[in-house]
Order: structure tokens, then sequence, then C-alpha cells
């Protein structure tokens, strides 16, 4: 839900339900990066709530329109981290099996020259 003014787009703020400090925190750091935006902060009512405030005031642009770019931008930072990650993952087990296969063909050369 936002709540703003219709006089002024660029100032707003918007309380987004199911939501904690992970993903404002996150949004928060996404929005301060915007050149666009001159503050963004977020707070949360009360802590038995599952509700977090987050204001966004811009230069002039919507700032309906820069939280949105703004969430777009951290989906693609989710994204990117979770391909590194799975890709680091991935060579990791690849060089794990490659150094077990070795060490077993290390042992058994060891066993060739022990008979």
């Amino acid at each position: 839900m936002e709540h703003g003014s219709y006089s002024d787009l660029s100032k707003s703020t918007f309380s987004l339900v199911d939501e904690d400090h992970t993903f404002a925190n996150s949004v928060r750091f996404t929005l301060n990066q915007d050149p666009r935006v001159t503050f963004c902060g977020y707070s949360i009512p009360h802590p038995s709530e599952n509700r977090v405030n987050v204001r966004v005031q811009t230069t002039g642009d919507p700032a309906s329109e820069v939280l949105k770019d703004g969430c777009q931008d951290l989906m693609l930072m989710c994204q990117h981290v979770r391909s590194t990650f799975g890709k680091a993952v991935n060579d990791f087990k690849t060089s794990k099996s490659v150094r077990s296969t070795s060490e077993k063909s290390v042992s058994e050369s060891d066993d060739d020259m022990d008979t």
C-alpha cells in the first residue's frame, strides 16, 4: 500500500506486508545506490506486526517507479549471487571428485609398488 500525496509523486511511504528487516534493508541499500533517490529509509512500526514501511524521496521521478526499479535491480543481484554460488558449488564438487579419483589412482600405484 502506498501512502503519498497526489500533488507530489516524488515522495511516498510504502507499507509492505509480510516483510521484515531482510527485505527492507536490502531494498534500502539498492535504492540508495540509485542517483534518482534523495532519501530512502525504512521502519518497522512494531515487532509483533509483520509489516515494514519504506520511505522513498526522489529528485522528481515518481517514487513508485523508482521503488519498482529498485526491486527489479535487487532481484537481478539475487539471481547473480545465486548463479555464482551455484557455479562455485559445482566447481568445488567437480574438483573434489577429480581429486578423489586422482588420489585413488595414486594409492593404487603405491599398492602396485609394494608388491
